[in-house]
């Protein structure tokens, strides 16, 4: 946390509270990783606890006294089932982030759209590729020419989908519940269910995967949703690692039907040395950083200390959690 916020939540809560302030790593998976022995200690007894994805260590510490958890994160990881059953109310970070995650999947799109992989590729090997890309061997493509799917329609997939329609993209989408729409204003193709999976992949260019990780969706952009893609297609997962399949994508990559994939998720973080994607020409790997930018703690510190407010004043919290959807 930058300095000075500590000082701030300390002052927010008031006379009357002890905030105690744990160092240490956190993943960035919505777990938080195992929880430290300080961070479990610090819990047992707590009443809120703040932090980057919440341990389930911590949960269980604290599981007769917290009350109310939030993460700095936009996934919420698997600890819901403890939460679900002491009454816990969980909030995340969800709309912190999609901003500047949307901002990431339209540079991505761009980056293989526009075959900037391949000026870098050249210029690295010290090639001047003027011919590769004036008799289109390189096929470069417009962005408005791009039909854009998103999977996953909430925070994140609304700042994209807003984006791609400004840049004249055509948008479709797919979500737990198409009856709650798009972006204000409109403007997507069609909007369907998760059973309409199959034909958003059929009608993307760029398929972008911005859904919640839970029950229903880990793993199931496999092989047989890869395989519905139009040729050239592009592959984008800001979500979770675990619901897109890596072999299935390579397989994808090496037969040609990929044009490239930009993944700033994966099942294993941090991502495996010698994995396939570590060297990879056609794949673009970010370590799960899509959300950072230098506006983060100011969105951020806003939340907490907004929640921190209607928290005493005992009024509805913001991003509450659906502890039965997981988002």
């Amino acid at each position: 946390m930058p300095a000075g916020l500590v000082s701030r939540l300390q002052s927010a809560l008031g006379t009357g509270w002890e905030m105690i302030e744990v160092e240490d790593f956190a993943a960035s998976d919505g777990e938080g990783g195992s929880g430290s022995a300080a961070s479990v200690v610090a819990a047992n007894g707590a009443e809120v606890y703040l932090g980057w994805g919440i341990p389930p260590g911590v949960i269980t510490a604290g599981l007769d006294t917290l009350r109310w958890v939030h993460t700095a994160t936009a996934g919420v990881g698997q600890s819901l089932s403890a939460l679900r059953h002491q009454g816990i109310v969980l909030t995340n970070s969800a709309g912190v982030h999609a901003e500047p995650m949307a901002d990431w999947v339209i540079a991505a799109v761009a980056y293989f759209a526009r075959g900037l992989d391949r000026l870098v590729e050249a210029q690295r090997a010290g090639r001047w590729i003027k011919e590769e890309f004036g008799n289109l061997e390189i096929p470069v493509r417009e962005l408005s020419g791009l039909r854009v799917g998103l999977f996953g329609l909430g925070g994140i997939g609304t700042a994209v989908a807003r984006r791609a329609l400004g840049l004249g993209m055509s948008v479709a989408g797919i979500r737990r519940r198409p009856e709650r729409g798009g972006p204000d204003g409109g403007g997507l193709r069609w909007i369907g269910g998760f059973d309409a999976l199959d034909r958003l992949a059929s009608e993307s260019d760029a398929l972008v995967i911005a859904t919640p990780r839970t029950d229903q969706t880990e793993h199931v952009v496999g092989r047989r949703v890869l395989e519905r893609l139009p040729a050239g297609a592009i592959v984008v997962n800001v979500s979770r690692g675990a619901i897109l399949d890596d072999t299935a994508l390579l397989e994808g990559l090496a037969a040609g039907r990929i044009r490239g994939a930009a993944l700033d998720v994966f099942a294993t973080e941090p991502l495996p040395a010698g994995h396939p994607f570590w060297g990879h020409p056609r794949v673009l790997l970010s370590p799960h950083v899509s959300a950072v930018t230098t506006r983060f703690w100011e969105r951020e510190s806003t939340l907490i200390l907004e929640n921190i407010r209607r928290y005493l004043a005992g009024e509805p919290l913001r991003n509450v959690v659906d502890l039965e959807t997981g988002y």
